[in-house]
């Protein structure tokens, strides 16, 4: 039984168990991790022991960043979970700013509180959505601007950031002057870009 010509969730085909067990992350990572290991391995006459001291060796090279990235994700999602959302969406109810201005406003304000630059974009396209329709606003203006902020301000609870500070070898106080500066001064461009292209077309 399908549904409007597709596939039925409740029962799936057993193709679509495979192909949905095999898209999963995990198993599409473990398949990529055999494949790595048959082709630049085994396949290369290199010992099982030889593959075994590869691997440990590129593990020790990316564990504190994988440790780093995770426990950002984990903050991240403790905010998600404890309503930051919410409370930024409350914040900025019945402004009379621009729902360009707004739109990236509410995502600087999450990108900053949540480190998380597409949980800030896709929050905040929930928030604005209803203004941009009563307002008129050009989707493609309103998804720039929403992209523009939600770069801004990178610091230290955005994976991003440790995965800079590690592959540069850079101390934090020198992230924060590089990195964050850097993101800041694109989404700051963005936005005085998005409001000129608006002025032009408006």
């Amino acid at each position: 039984m399908t549904v409007n010509g597709g596939v039925d969730p409740k029962n799936p085909s057993v193709l679509d168990s495979i192909i949905e067990f095999i898209g999963s992350p995990s198993i599409a990572m473990l398949i990529s991790l055999f494949f790595a290991m048959y082709t630049m391995g085994w396949g290369r006459k290199r010992t099982t022991a030889q593959i075994m001291e590869s691997l440990e060796n590129a593990v020790k090279s990316i564990a504190m960043l994988l440790l780093v990235i995770g426990s950002g994700g984990a903050f991240k999602q403790v905010l998600i979970d404890g309503g930051v959302g919410k409370a930024v969406a409350q914040l900025f109810i019945g402004s009379p700013i621009s729902p360009l201005i707004l739109g990236w406003l509410v995502a600087v304000v999450l990108r900053i509180a949540l480190g998380s630059a597409t949980v800030a974009s896709l929050t905040a396209a929930g928030i604005v959505a209803p203004l941009m329709a009563q307002a008129g606003v050009d989707p493609a203006l309103m998804v720039l601007a929403i992209g523009a902020g939600s770069l801004a301000a990178s610091h230290v609870n955005d994976a991003g950031f440790w995965m800079f500070r590690e592959y540069f070898d850079l101390t934090i106080k020198q992230t924060l002057q590089t990195w964050t500066v850097l993101e800041s001064i694109i989404s700051v461009v963005g936005i005085i870009m998005v409001m000129g292209l608006n002025l032009i077309f408006h």
